[in-house]
């Protein structure tokens, strides 16, 4: 994404207090855009990140707008897009058992709330829309999931209906290391506390990626999605076991306790089906997975190739697997881990 080509332009984020917004926002503050719209519910988080501008970057802080709404709510997405000309969608509810336990929450924000984003962005005439969705959405066995595989089917279906207008597309990824919520600052906290680092599986893979290769992946798909794309950045994994033992070698060894799989967690990971492999380019760094673009009107369909299945998909199981210096090395990638080690992790907005 070319500083010439966002110049004058008004990005507007969506959960954009979240760690994925304020990495947006360190990349894209000095760029060519004239106005930041950050859109999130939680007006704590805004007033934080508020604050963190002007001591930090007192001569750019003008160009960022907070808007208090929530995608659960279409007049409130309505009012803070006029004008909007690109979207990064990254709201949603994303932690696992919470969503177990409150389904019906997770379908409002990640399904009715997408589709809120979709409509209005189609109808304000906003020029792209970059969506953010998840490798549990794959063979989805939880509610989490489950309501992101119903917002990537809500994405494509709004993407064909906004072809010529406003194009969507789509992101997908594994964890990303050290965002709100997740293992290794949880690692790091029970270390410092002395107490032993909690486990649910030693076997189960994860794929490990920081959050400037999320920014990274959704700024490609930026510059090379058609509408209904599916961008999958390749990423390397580790076990669960070795990226506990990483992290007790960077802090300090405090021992490990095992306590089992929470609710609605898989073994491994899937970033891309083996369906969606048969319709994958590869692009390098990426794979890009075409739009079905199929009516249905079935009898038009000529007859050729019945596969409908790759060999097989891709998982955190047969991904690249890394050992426990190599994980070490990974996840000193990650700002907040490289500033915890200084004892200064709470210079990172979370």
């Amino acid at each position: 994404m070319t500083t010439s080509s966002l110049s004058g332009s008004t990005l507007m984020i969506t959960g954009g207090t979240g760690s994925f917004g304020n990495t947006v926002l360190k990349h894209f503050l000095d760029s060519g855009l004239s106005e930041i719209r950050i859109f999130s519910r939680d007006e704590k988080k805004q007033d934080d990140m508020r604050h963190l501008l002007q001591a930090r970057h007192p001569d750019l802080v003008g160009k960022v707008r907070f808007f208090i709404g929530d995608v659960r709510d279409p007049q409130s997405v309505r009012d803070a897009m006029r004008g909007v000309d690109y979207i990064f969608h990254a709201a949603a509810l994303k932690q696992v058992p919470s969503c177990e336990f409150f389904p019906m929450e997770a379908v409002k924000t990640n399904v009715l709330g997408t589709d809120n984003v979709l409509h209005a962005a189609i109808d304000e005439g906003v020029k792209r829309v970059v969506c953010l969705s998840t490798d549990k959405a794959a063979y989805p066995i939880n509610a989490m999931g489950k309501s992101k595989a119903m917002m990537e089917s809500i994405i494509y279906a709004n993407a064909r209906n906004g072809a010529g207008r406003t194009t969507i597309c789509c992101t997908r990824y594994g964890n990303v290391m050290c965002s709100r919520g997740s293992v290794i600052p949880l690692f790091i906290d029970q270390i410092r506390q002395g107490e032993p680092v909690t486990i649910t599986d030693p076997t189960m893979t994860r794929f490990l990626m920081n959050l400037d290769e999320a920014v990274d992946l959704v700024e490609f798909a930026f510059e090379h999605g058609e509408p209904g794309d599916l961008f999958i950045q390749k990423a390397p994994a580790s076990t669960i076991g070795d990226l506990s033992e990483a992290v007790q070698e960077l802090f300090g060894h405090t021992g490990t306790r095992v306590i089992g799989t929470r609710h609605g967690e898989k073994l491994f990971e899937t970033l891309m089906t083996r369906e969606e492999m048969l319709r994958a380019e590869d692009m390098g760094a990426y794979f890009r997975v075409s739009a079905d673009t199929r009516d249905l009107n079935y009898d038009r369909f000529a007859a050729g190739n019945v596969r409908t299945q790759a060999d097989d998909s891709y998982t955190s199981h047969n991904t690249q697997r890394l050992n426990v210096v190599e994980t070490i090395e990974k996840i000193q990638t990650a700002e907040y881990v490289r500033l915890a080690l200084e004892g200064r992790e709470d210079e990172v907005a979370q």
